[in-house]
Formats: structure tokens, sequence, C-alpha cells
């Protein structure tokens, strides 16, 4: 299989030879799922099953995802320059784990070239988010994310603002309180202006799984107050769970895959429980139906896939979509909405899912020494 012999390369490799045999394919999108189908933030998914931002960053293959299974497509992150991204190697397998570490850095093409990628997007294709960032000499991180949603608004169907890469200097703390106050005001008051007359698409915050109770409750707290459309939990992290078994682990940079898989999850079940109509994406160790079930059980509306892929393939999408329908079929519930708003309904559960901060990452610590690329 593909995916087994891209692994014979080095891991940057492999990926960009995954984006060009991907963009050989016609655009195409899933047959709408009657059980799964979802209307999320004014989006139609014809299935809530999506490729997470970092795999097609530059907006070159996104049209052919949805021949692979994918309801919904997100590109970047995309910056308004061109970036190179830190020094190679920054991409590393930890197989054994069946996990990711990586510290590209916001390596794009930038705005221009990404928006005359997507001036071309096929109607055929997927939905469509773009992921913007901010360049990493930038004076003004908001200038940024404002000249991304003036570039991209009218080109994409929602927009996503990533604050939560560990792989940019500082970027992080576009989530403290004051910081992303500013921001999310900001960039809903630009998309306001650019969608004046027309529709204003949706945009949604991105967080790391790193963040403190307090950070989590401000974070709840603005994106009330300020308007944002959606939430994505969780991006990569920078701890280090002590069962990582890989040589490459102390590799810096974000970690994702399998290790992230609980972490994410149980964030993603207290973001659930202080936002419990606020529409929300989950990312983070999908790779498999079970656990893509246990997102849905936790109150995501939709999921992301991407680590995933690198060690169960590209038909992880398809064999998610119908493992989801078979287990609907099987409890006797009638669409996915159903297993979704039980946990709006639970509450805080015992579940170890849903274990709390101090034992997010089992026997792990975020390092006091691990240097942000």
């Amino acid at each position: 299989m593909l995916h087994h012999l891209l692994h014979l390369l080095p891991a940057e490799t492999a990926h960009r030879v995954a984006i060009r045999a991907a963009a050989l394919l016609p655009a195409g999108r899933p047959v709408p799922e009657p059980l799964l189908r979802t209307r999320l933030a004014g989006l139609d998914l014809p299935v809530p099953v999506g490729l997470a931002a970092g795999f097609d960053k530059s907006a070159e293959a996104f049209d052919s995802f949805g021949r692979m299974g994918f309801g919904f497509v997100e590109i970047g992150s995309v910056t308004p320059r061109p970036q190179a991204g830190n020094p190679r190697p920054r991409l590393f397998r930890l197989s054994e784990d069946r996990a990711v570490i990586n510290r590209m850095g916001f390596n794009n093409d930038g705005l221009e070239a990404v928006a005359r990628r997507l001036e071309r997007r096929s109607p055929k294709g997927p939905v469509i988010g773009a992921n913007i960032g901010a360049n990493k000499d930038t004076a003004d991180p908001v200038v940024d994310y404002r000249l991304g949603v003036r570039r991209l608004h009218d080109l994409v169907d929602y927009l996503v603002l990533n604050v939560s890469s560990p792989n940019t200097p500082g970027l992080r703390l576009l989530q403290k309180q004051e910081a992303l106050t500013r921001l999310v005001a900001e960039v809903r008051a630009t998309r306001d202006q650019v969608a004046s007359g027309g529709r204003a698409r949706p945009f949604f915050v991105k967080v790391a799984p790193d963040l403190t109770p307090a950070d989590e409750a401000a974070i709840a707290d603005v994106l009330l107050t300020e308007g944002a459309d959606g939430l994505i939990v969780a991006n990569t992290t920078l701890a280090r769970p002590d069962s990582l078994r890989s040589a490459r682990r102390g590799e810096a940079g974000g970690l994702s895959g399998a290790p992230l898989f609980q972490p994410a999850t149980a964030l993603l079940q207290r973001f659930r429980a202080r936002l419990p109509d606020l529409p929300i994406i989950a990312v983070g160790g999908i790779d498999s139906v079970e656990r893509a079930w246990a997102k849905f059980r936790a109150g995501a509306d939709a999921i992301q896939l991407y680590s995933g892929m690198v060690y169960e393939g590209p038909a992880l999408a398809r064999r998610i979509r119908q493992g989801l329908r078979q287990r609907l079929e099987a409890e006797g519930l009638a669409h996915l909405s159903e297993l979704r708003d039980r946990s709006r309904q639970a509450g805080p559960s015992s579940d170890p899912l849903t274990r709390g901060p101090a034992e997010a990452h089992p026997g792990g610590r975020l390092p006091e020494h691990f240097p942000e690329p």
C-alpha cells in the first residue's frame, strides 16, 4: 500500500509525495450520508470527517481530498508573506508510539499564491476552510490575521484563527484573554466588513491542548462575548508523556497522533461543558472508528484527521464513515447528532477520557526547558 511505501522515505519527503499524488485525483466530494450529514455553523457537511490543517498547507490538492471520503478540507496555515519555516529536518515519525513531532514553523507559499489556487477551486470539490496565521517576524500578529481574512474570505467556506501552533515563538500568547479578545473582535469586524451585503463566512479559533484551567475559562468567555462561530480542539502538544518509546521523542516541536488522543478528548469535553451550544470540531489522535466515536461522544460536532493517516493510510476517512454508520445502526440511533447531544446533557464524567489537566498526560509533563523553535 502507498502509505507503507511512503514510510521508506524521510517524513517530509513522503508528505510532499503524498500531496503531489493527491493533486492528480479529480475534484470530488463524498455522497452525503443521511445518518452523518451535519449542519455546522452554517456549513453543510456531507460527512463530518475533515482533513486537518497542516496537510495541504499551500492549497495544492484541496479539491481532490473529497475523493478520499473527506467531507471538508482545511488548508493552511497560511501567512501573509511566503515563509520557509524552520530548518530541516523538522518532521519526525515516532512509529513505536503512532505519533508525529513537527516543528515546521508555518512554512507556506503565502496569501497570494494560495488565493490564486483557491480562485480555481472546483464547484465539485469538498467544503473548504482556510487556517490563517501570522508571519514569524510580524510586528502585530492581529494585522496578519486581518489580512488573511480579507484575502481569503470570499474564496473559502470557513476560516480558522490558528493561535496555538507551538512552532512560532509567542503565537500561543494570543490565547491569553486580553490578546484573544482583541484578535477575535478585530477579526469579526473585518469579516463583517468584507461580507457586507453577502454571506459572512464562519470563523473558528483553534486552541492548544496545553491550557491551564484559567486559560480554558478565559477562552470560553472570549468566544461567547466576542462572537466567534466555533472552536477547534486541539492543536499539537509540547508535553512528552513518559510512555513515549521512540528515540525521536526528545525532538523539539508539537507532538500529535495517538498520545494526543486522551488529553485532547478530555479538553474537548471540558469545553463542551462550558460551551454547550458552540460548534466544536475535534482533532487529535483519531486513528480508528472507536476513537472517532469517542470524540463525538465527548461532544464534537465534527472531527478532523491528520497524523492517523500516516499510520492508517488515506482510506481512514472512508473506514471511519462506514464504521460510524454501522455503530449508529447497531445502537438504534437515528443520527450522529443524538450521540453528540448526550454529551451536552450528561455533564462531567468519570470516564478516563475526561480526566482533568493534571492527569491529561499520564506520567507526562510540560518540560521546563523544552524549546519552542
